[in-house]
C-alpha cells in the first residue's frame, strides 16, 4: 500500500484534474447550445431545398447538359473530411479517420492505388493524421471554424463544384458527424456530386408538390437552385460537424468528471485505512515499549 503522502499528492493531483474537466464540461456545454441553435434552424430550409430539387427530378435527370448530376466513370475522386480542430472529444475524430482510411483502402482503393484520391481537410485532427501519412491533401481549411459562415463555406464550395465541373474529379464525398443529440452523434459518409435526385414517392408528390408552379420553367429554376443547394449542404454538413464536436466533448468531460470523483474516493478509502493502519502500528510499538520496560 502506498504512504500517506504519495495518496494525498494523488488525491490533489485527481481533484486538479477534476476542477479542470468540469470546467471544460461547462464551456463545452455553453458552446453546444449556440452550435446546436444553428444546425437545428438551418436544417428545414436545407430539407425543402431537397424536397424541391426531389420534386423536379425528373427535370433534372432529362437535362443532358446539366452536369452536377450527370454520372461519369469513376476515375479520380476527392473527399472532403470534416473533423475539430481540438481533441478530448472521445471517438469523435477518430471515428471519422477510420471510415476515410476504409473508403481509401476498401471503397476507393483502386484510385487510391492509382493516386487518384484527394482530400480536402476541414479540421486540425484529421490533417495532423493523414499529412503524415500516404495522401494527397489538396487544401486543409482548419481556420473555417475560427469565422464559420455561410459566407466562407461557399467559397470553398464553389471551388469543388468548379473542379467537378472541369472534370477534375469523378465523385466527391462528404465525410462528417451528423449531430442527432448531445450525445449522439451519426457517422455520416454522403455523397456530394455528382448530385443525387431520388424520384420521390408517388404519394409524396401528390400530398406536397403538386401545387407548386414554376415560373420561368423548372429548367431554369434548376440550375440556380443546384449551386445553392450544394452550398448550402456543405454548409449544413461543417455545422452539424461542429454540434457534434460540443455534444461528444461535453459528454466525454461529462464521464471524465464522473470518473475523477470516483477514483477520489477510493483514494480516500485507501488514504483512511493507511492512516488507520500507521496509528494501529504506532500504538503497538507503544504497547510493546511499556511491556519491554515493565519487564
Amino acid at each position: 500500500m502506498a504512504n500517506l503522502k504519495e495518496i494525498r499528492t494523488r488525491i490533489s493531483s485527481v481533484t486538479s484534474t477534476r476542477q479542470i474537466t468540469s470546467a471544460m464540461k461547462m464551456v463545452s456545454a455553453a458552446k453546444l447550445r449556440k452550435a446546436q441553435d444553428a444546425i437545428l434552424q438551418l436544417r428545414p430550409y436545407a430539407e425543402k431545398l431537397t424536397g424541391i430539387l426531389s420534386a423536379i427530378g425528373d427535370a433534372l435527370r432529362e437535362d443532358e447538359e446539366n452536369l452536377f448530376v450527370k454520372e461519369r466513370e469513376i476515375e479520380k475522386v476527392l473527399l472532403i473530411v470534416i473533423t475539430s480542430n481540438k481533441g478530448l472529444c472521445g471517438a469523435f475524430n477518430s471515428s471519422i479517420i477510420k471510415k476515410v482510411t476504409w473508403l481509401a483502402y476498401d471503397k476507393f482503393g483502386k484510385q487510391k492505388a492509382n493516386n487518384s484520391l484527394d482530400l480536402i481537410i476541414i479540421g486540425k485532427k484529421a490533417h495532423d493524421h493523414f499529412r503524415k501519412r500516404d495522401y494527397n491533401i489538396i487544401k486543409s481549411r482548419s481556420d473555417l471554424y475560427d469565422n464559420l459562415t455561410y459566407e466562407n463555406v461557399s467559397e470553398l464550395s464553389d471551388e469543388v463544384m468548379k473542379k467537378f465541373l472541369d472534370g477534375e474529379y469523378d465523385r466527391v464525398e462528404l465525410i462528417y458527424n451528423q449531430f442527432i443529440n448531445a450525445a449522439v452523434q451519426k457517422l455520416t459518409e454522403e455523397q456530394y456530386l455528382p448530385l443525387k435526385v431520388e424520384a420521390p414517392r408517388e404519394e409524396k408528390v401528390k400530398s406536397t408538390f403538386t401545387d407548386y408552379i414554376f415560373e420561368p420553367s423548372k429548367e431554369y429554376i434548376v440550375r440556380e437552385l443546384i449551386p445553392r443547394n450544394l452550398r448550402l449542404q456543405l454548409f449544413k454538413a461543417i455545422l452539424d460537424s461542429n454540434a457534434s464536436e460540443h455534444g461528444a466533448r461535453m459528454t466525454a468531460m461529462h464521464k471524465a468528471t464522473d470518473n475523477a470523483t470516483e477514483i477520489i474516493k477510493e483514494l480516500k478509502l485507501d488514504y483512511n485505512k493507511a492512516r488507520q493502519a500507521s496509528i494501529t502500528n504506532e500504538i503497538l510499538e507503544i504497547v510493546s515499549g511499556a511491556n519491554a520496560l515493565e519487564g
